[in-house]
């Protein structure tokens, strides 16, 4: 099995880590090839990132040359999952959506720890498109830009930390997600200082894609996600 882990941001030392940590969990006999979009801005934190982060991956995937099995995308809060969903007829699977709805599994509320205050529209959004906000208590920000988890990796930890715990004890959360792709690998330290199951979507993502496979399941093609109607496109890809 193949499992193309995108990236939404151009930074490759955060592709190389959400590749690290999609592997950990990987079950043997599946190949994690992680992807880094040859445009686009280095830290996705807003919606024209993220609308240009869309394009991006989705391109990233097309231009693949190999046969797959899923795809993940690796962007939390993020558009373009269901413009994958029209290009392919394997499973694809955003972070955000398999962060939330594993946690639904080992707790009855959840909140989510994210990086910058801007940020919180756009993940209570795909939530709420999802069909995954009744039961999320908070969505929190922590103030840290997504390089800044590469910066400075323990006072980043710390600031997660402090948000997570605030989420348990005042919004009543019985678990969290982590609200980044760059966050992928900090759960164990948070889940320390917190006492609650904290789910990384990252490997969430994989061990979701990977049973989806095995059961044989593929995209619904019949409406929301069929094939792209054939059109002239015009200047694309532009040159």
């Amino acid at each position: 099995m193949r499992i193309l882990v995108v990236n939404v941001n151009t930074t490759k030392s955060i592709t190389d880590s959400i590749g690290e940590q999609a592997a950990s969990v990987a079950s043997p006999g599946t190949e994690i090839v992680p992807l880094t979009p040859s445009f686009g801005a280095e830290s996705v934190e807003g919606n024209y990132e993220s609308y240009l982060a869309a394009i991006a991956v989705m391109e990233a995937v097309r231009a693949y040359p190999e046969p797959f099995d899923a795809v993940i995308q690796a962007g939390y809060g993020e558009h373009g999952r269901e413009g994958l969903q029209e290009l392919l007829d394997v499973p694809v699977v955003d972070i955000t959506e398999a962060a939330a709805s594993t946690a639904q599994f080992v707790g009855r509320s959840y909140s989510v720890v994210t990086s910058l205050d801007r940020t919180v529209p756009l993940i209570e959004d795909r939530l709420h498109t999802a069909g995954l906000s009744a039961r999320c208590a908070s969505v929190r920000a922590s103030g840290l830009a997504v390089l800044d988890l590469e910066r400075d990796p323990q006072a980043a930890v710390e600031a997660i930390v402090e948000q997570a715990v605030s989420a348990v004890r005042d919004d009543r959360a019985e678990a969290i997600c982590l609200g980044c792709g760059g966050m992928s690998g900090l759960a164990e330290r948070v889940v320390d200082r917190t006492g609650v199951p904290v789910i990384d979507g990252v490997t969430a993502a994989v061990t979701i894609a990977e049973s989806l496979v095995r059961l044989g399941l593929t995209t619904s093609k019949v409406r929301t996600y069929a094939p792209p109607r054939p059109k002239e496109m015009t200047n694309w890809p532009p040159a």
